[in-house]
């Protein structure tokens, strides 16, 4: 079988983002309605902002703005997440960034698969942030035997999935019909079951232990527990979340809002209690409820370079310091307050946070400098051209995420307000192995995405390089 007769991974990845929002949406008929809100304020939003409608057509990002979305889900084992791997380069993502949890009272560490190159990223940005259980965290050896054990006899995978990644991997692809076999397959894995596969009082165990441990080991598999559509402006639809009947957490995670949006900011409904049926160990069958899933919503803004987000993070840890406390209902609009007084040392406007390599941009030739193609000297820098305008530069958008917003959303989601304390290391090393691969380093992907940016208009002048 030729290449030319496989589906793209980047068409697989957009197939199956799809589908999975399909589904989610019949599971979770708010998410529905979350989409609605998210649409409209968008569409409001382009039509008050020529300027930003202007930069996202630039940019392409118009066209990928409808079908963003990311998941996130978490798995108990090194199998189950070596095989997630596997599962997702079918539809070309990559594990990106090292994120550990349990700094922020969440005893997991993360990865984001996702696409790695731009025009990659403008076919499907879909994403997935994908946690592993730090089964040492659990306090009680009895009850670590016990996820153990649960875990090791689940099977979250189905056979003809697990067949389809080896004929991939063995082929270098997947033909058409190859492919919608593997997301009808690959979405097995991400559906919700309400039968759980513990007894009520184990499930009360682990649940004692920590909400997102019960959320992990006690079920048949990892079900998607959000899927997240990318807003324009937040602020909108936080404000018009409680009009639609959707009650969204106190905080807006992550950055302050700015005229010029940084890194990633999130805000979700809060979870549902769903039924679930325990199994007990005569085999009969006990109702209850469990409280996992739930809507997010994002609003992405500049990359950020390594001296950003220094500097990014030297602010958020002003602002818990005087706050004293984690943020939550009682202490939203202090912490709000606090932030917004300490990202006013934050250069919000895009020449600025250029010059001072604070963040992470995309460089294109403009029509007067095409014009000026034959004209131009050739040891011309960027800078200069950039100035005689005949070179412009957007922002490069961050498509990553940040671990304390992340704990932050579990957290106030699973309805946990107990901040567990883990003494436990960081442990990228040992997330690694079990991933079975290096994650890459999300800060190299901009740098590259940077100066292809500068490739290309040299290339597009006339010009052999452009020192920067």
């Amino acid at each position: 079988m030729t290449a030319q007769q496989f589906v793209s991974p980047n068409e697989i990845r957009a197939r199956f983002s799809h589908a999975m929002s399909d589904m989610y949406q019949k599971e979770v008929p708010l998410y529905g309605d979350l989409l609605e809100l998210v649409a409209e304020t968008n569409r409001q939003v382009l039509r008050e902002d020529a300027a930003l409608a202007h930069q996202l057509q630039i940019t392409g990002e118009t066209e990928r703005l409808a079908m963003e979305r990311h998941g996130a889900i978490r798995v108990g084992t090194a199998e189950e997440l070596a095989t997630l791997r596997r599962l997702f380069n079918v539809m070309g993502m990559s594990p990106v960034g090292y994120y550990d949890l349990t700094v922020a009272g969440v005893p997991v560490h993360s990865t984001a698969f996702r696409a790695v190159h731009e025009d990659a990223l403008q076919i499907s940005p879909f994403r997935v942030f994908t946690s592993l259980l730090r089964l040492e965290l659990i306090e009680s050896p009895a009850l670590r035997e016990l996820a153990q054990q649960l875990l090791a006899r689940r099977r979250i995978f189905t056979e003809r999935v697990l067949e389809l990644i080896v004929l991939q991997e063995a082929q270098g692809g997947l033909d058409d019909d190859q492919a919608t076999e593997f997301i009808e397959q690959a979405l097995e894995t991400f559906r919700w079951h309400n039968q759980a596969t513990v007894s009520a009082a184990e499930y009360q165990q682990l649940h004692d232990q920590h909400r997102l441990i019960a959320d992990v080991v006690a079920f048949k598999g990892p079900h998607i527990n959000h899927l997240t559509p990318r807003t324009l402006n937040i602020d909108l639809v936080q404000q018009a979340m409680p009009g639609r009947g959707i009650t969204p957490k106190a905080v807006i995670e992550g950055p302050p809002p700015r005229r010029r949006p940084i890194l990633l900011r999130q805000t979700s409904f809060k979870a549902l209690e769903e039924g679930v049926a325990f199994v007990e160990h005569d085999g009969s069958t006990q109702g209850g409820h469990h409280t996992a899933r739930f809507g997010e919503i994002e609003q992405r803004g500049v990359a950020l370079t390594p001296k950003g987000r220094a500097l990014y993070d030297r602010l958020l840890q002003a602002t818990n310091d005087a706050l004293q406390a984690p943020p939550s209902e009682k202490n939203a609009d202090r912490y709000n307050q606090l932030l917004a007084e300490n990202f006013q040392a934050f250069p919000d406007d895009y020449a600025t946070l250029r010059e001072q390599q604070l963040a992470w941009f995309r460089y294109f030739p403009t029509e007067c400098g095409l014009a000026a193609k034959d004209s131009l000297d050739k040891h011309s820098t960027l800078e200069q051209l950039i100035a005689q305008e005949y070179i412009r530069f957007q922002p490069l958008v961050y498509e990553d995420f940040l671990p304390v917003s992340a704990a932050g959303i579990f957290q106030s989601n699973l309805g946990d307000n107990r901040h567990a304390q883990y003494n436990a290391a960081s442990s990228r090393s040992a997330f690694e192995q079990a991933l079975g691969a290096e994650v890459i380093d999300e800060l190299a992907l901009y740098g590259q995405t940077q100066q292809r940016s500068i490739n290309a208009c040299a290339q597009a002048l006339g010009l052999n390089a452009l020192a920067v």
